[in-house]
């Protein structure tokens, strides 16, 4: 939390000064086109990929597994558009390099790679594993009968059995 404080002061000092160099190089008319063209630059691009990204995640699922990456690179994408859409030239470049294809999917590798070997719970569901794990599908927990913690694990059940109860509603 501190982390994200201290951006929240940092970054517009940053961003301030470098507009105020580069407004001070080009002069004030070219750099606010530039800065607008990267707004409007970006909105396509963040168009263009959002729908790759989409359509890919679509395959997956039809294939009956989980779009692990492309989440990654979906929340990576929601970030560059933003950062695209605050005017400055840093975050311009770093949402850039969240909406270019190779560059995205190198940051969504670096950012399954810290996380790997935790679960993310979605739903009752489990997802273990990073981008790169090879997880092909969803692990529910048991729950007991009953309750809504999860149930014990036994040496007996294997991880891909979903076990639950169910009742018949007329």
């Amino acid at each position: 939390m501190r982390y994200l404080l201290l951006l929240f002061i940092v970054m517009p000092i940053v961003e301030i000064g470098v507009l105020i160099r580069v407004g001070g190089w080009l002069g004030l008319w070219p750099t606010l086109f530039i800065v607008v063209l990267t707004a409007v630059l970006g909105t396509w691009m963040l168009r263009q990929q959002s729908a790759a990204t989409m359509m890919q995640a679509q395959q997956r699922l039809q294939a009956g597994q989980l779009p692990a990456q492309q989440i990654f690179e979906g929340l990576l994408l929601l970030v560059g558009g933003v950062l695209l859409l605050t005017p400055g030239f840093v975050t311009d470049a770093i949402g850039f390099a969240c909406l270019i294809p190779w560059s995205r999917r190198w940051l969504a590798a670096r950012i399954s790679e810290r996380s790997r070997g935790g679960t993310v719970f979605m739903g009752g569901a489990s997802i273990s594993g990073g981008v790169n794990s090879g997880f092909s599908g969803f692990s529910s927990r048991p729950v007991e009968p009953g309750g809504s913690g999860p149930a014990r694990k036994t040496k007996n059940t294997p991880d891909d059995i979903i076990e639950g109860d169910y009742r018949e509603i007329d």
